[in-house]
């Protein structure tokens, strides 16, 4: 044999090899292939999950409303009286300055009248012509009277005196009503006081022209703050909670730390359908004098919790041109939005009277773009909603 022939491998073993390098390579191209497949899949799994917002959602906290309601208000004298002048004239002099105690008719002021005096006196003086026309009248009524009875005049001469007599005397009862009528207006050239209080306002000066009636200035106040009122605008909701003799606190910013009592005294049993609250009344003992009638006041109710009110934070609520909604998140993560009303703004924290329930999961911070039906991948939800039982209003 030649040496060729001997070095020459078997054809078996040549097809094996060849079997072998083949599997070796679909092995590569199948791994990489593979490879390549997982990493696209990878990669569409991760473009589809970024394209898909991050949010965190918030649970609302039911049963609100209760506890303490603050609302603000202003605290007014209980009895105010502005005074007016009367009559017309000129200011001669006052006797009582603001923050004067007065007793009820004591004398805050005159007014110097004289155009009234002169008015008065032609009164007077014309009361005093008709009576005594009256007075002959009367007298000559009774002479032809008597003749009447001795027929040395006929009736219709009697009668015509009589009449005489009884216009004049008619005359002299309006003359005599006329000097009443400009002694009462003399009368209240001397400004008094309605009630027992506080002189709070003068409009006036010695020597100012004083004009009469409701049209000219205001000369006076008189008010009475030994027990002042307070006026509060007390949402539809809470309306039911506010019982007539309940016992309120109130604050004002001049006592800081310092709270005073007061009492519900009435309501105005009724809904304003500009702004959709009941008027309640509030007084205030004020013995002491340290509230001022003016004065801004928060009033403090105690009332009962509303199952139908719900809390969430402010920055989950969206206004656009559909309204005022709320986004929530479904089992499936897909978002919807609903209808939501105002019942109490109370800063970082609102409350919700209708729109949402219990269970439902709302979007915290939506972003801009959202949409109904979108998918959006939630963070680990919160329990309660941001602000809850949050600075009182």
């Amino acid at each position: 044999m030649s040496p060729d022939t001997l070095h020459t491998p078997p054809p078996r073993r040549l097809r094996l090899a060849g079997v072998i390098a083949a599997i070796v390579v679909l092995a590569i191209v199948v791994a990489g292939v593979a490879t390549r497949a997982n990493d696209s899949r990878k990669l569409r799994d991760w473009t589809n999950e970024q394209s898909q917002p991050t949010v965190n959602v918030v649970s609302p906290q039911g049963g609100q409303g209760g506890g303490d309601l603050n609302l603000p208000g202003r605290l007014q004298a209980y009895s105010r009286a502005p005074i007016f002048a009367r009559t017309s004239g000129y200011l001669k002099y006052w006797k009582a300055d603001i923050g004067q105690k007065v007793k009820a008719g004591e004398v805050l002021a005159e007014i110097e009248t004289p155009d009234l005096d002169q008015q008065l006196l032609q009164a007077k003086a014309d009361l005093a012509s008709a009576r005594a026309n009256e007075s002959l009248a009367q007298t000559t009524a009774k002479r032809w009277q008597s003749m009447r009875d001795s027929d040395s005049v006929s009736k219709q001469e009697v009668d015509e005196k009589v009449g005489d007599y009884d216009a004049k005397h008619a005359l002299a009862a309006a003359a005599a009503a006329n000097l009443e009528r400009i002694q009462a207006l003399k009368g209240y050239a001397k400004l008094t006081a309605p009630f027992d209080g506080t002189v709070t306002a003068r409009e006036t000066d010695v020597g100012a022209l004083i004009n009469a009636g409701g049209g000219g200035q205001e000369l006076f106040v008189v008010s009475d703050v030994r027990k002042l009122r307070m006026y509060v605008n007390v949402p539809q909701n809470y309306a039911p909670s506010i019982k007539q003799g309940a016992t309120v606190k109130l604050t004002v910013p001049e006592y800081p730390g310092q709270t005073f009592e007061g009492t519900v005294e009435s309501s105005s049993a009724s809904i304003s359908a500009a702004t959709g609250t009941t008027l309640v009344q509030v007084s205030v003992d004020n013995e002491a004098g340290k509230l001022l009638p003016g004065a801004y006041a928060s009033v403090e109710f105690d009332v009962a919790g509303n199952a139908g009110l719900f809390s969430v934070p402010a920055s989950a609520l969206v206004y656009d041109e559909k309204g005022l909604r709320v986004a929530v998140v479904d089992a499936q993560n897909k978002v919807s939005f609903k209808d939501v009303t105002i019942t109490r703004d109370l800063g970082k924290t609102i409350q919700l009277g209708s729109g949402i329930a219990a269970g439902d999961r709302l979007i915290e911070s939506p972003p801009d773009g959202l949409a109904d039906g979108d998918t959006v991948r939630v963070n680990a939800p919160k329990k309660k909603a941001e602000g809850d039982h949050a600075a009182k209003a």
